[in-house]
């Protein structure tokens, strides 16, 4: 197993960090109060924990105004799934966890209350963060080139000339736009900011348009790569199938930088 593998498997066996997880799953986005809020651990343990999972890749934080909020990070772990899982079992996996997940919510539905939410705080929807052996530079190239990008984002091309205010997609080889938008920001080789519409099929109709960052941070011989989507929500079917791209797409981005290769799921 590679190095950043075994970073993010090993906080794992401590069931109390499985817990903070499976709170984030439930609800992303939460402050350490809210996690705190009900579990019998000291308020200093929970940081401790969070610490400990931040470190290992498998949260992310951002702080807004004068709170900080925790986002559970799907990258490594579908990093470990890919690793292991056959290209060829996963539609079988998928369906059996599926259901065993739908019928384990039905039952804990009214009994499980959801933690209130600060409406007058906003955090980001979501955040992802990764780390990749490659330059801020290559790793720029990498997002806004579209032969690049056809290696790790579902086989699509990037399309634009990535100036703020121009029209940017990303299309399948027959023309067919995934997502569509328009460029906000762009600071080569940290910053890029666009709005994000999906366009993929009938379920995306009426999908509203939301924002996404990517901030790119040296460190060291690696870089770390921040994305913030800015209005996604992924209580919904479309918002959970959008996650679930953004992990992929990241190891994807990850692999390819790093080996040169597309990332294969199983063997």
């Amino acid at each position: 197993m590679t190095d950043d593998l075994d970073a993010a498997f090993k906080p794992l066996a401590d069931p109390h960090r499985r817990l903070l997880l499976d709170r984030l799953r439930e609800r992303d986005g939460q402050t350490l109060t809210e996690l705190h809020g009900g579990l019998a651990m000291t308020r200093f343990g929970v940081m401790k924990h969070l610490t400990v999972l931040e470190e290992a890749g498998l949260v992310s934080s951002r702080k807004v105004g004068r709170e900080r909020f925790h986002y559970l990070n799907p990258v490594p772990i579908r990093r470990l799934y890919d690793r292991w899982v056959s290209r060829y079992a996963e539609p079988w996996t998928r369906t059996l966890t599926g259901l065993k997940d739908a019928l384990e919510e039905e039952s804990v539905a009214q009994t499980q209350p959801r933690t209130p939410v600060d409406e007058a705080v906003t955090p980001p929807a979501h955040v992802y963060r990764v780390f990749i052996r490659t330059t801020p530079e290559r790793l720029w190239q990498a997002l806004t080139d579209g032969e690049l990008t056809r290696h790790y984002y579902f086989g699509s091309r990037a399309e634009s000339d990535w100036r703020p205010g121009s029209p940017y997609a990303y299309r399948t080889p027959d023309g067919i736009g995934l997502i569509e938008g328009e460029v906000l920001e762009a600071d080569p080789p940290r910053r890029l900011v666009t709005t994000f519409r999906p366009a993929w099929g009938p379920e995306t109709d009426g999908a509203p348009t939301t924002t996404v960052r990517w901030e790119i941070e040296p460190v060291g011989a690696a870089c770390q790569l921040t994305v913030v989507h800015e209005g996604l929500d992924i209580g919904t079917p479309l918002g959970r199938g959008m996650n679930d791209g953004w992990a992929r797409i990241l190891s994807g981005l990850k692999t390819f930088l790093e080996t040169g290769d597309p990332l294969v799921i199983g063997g």
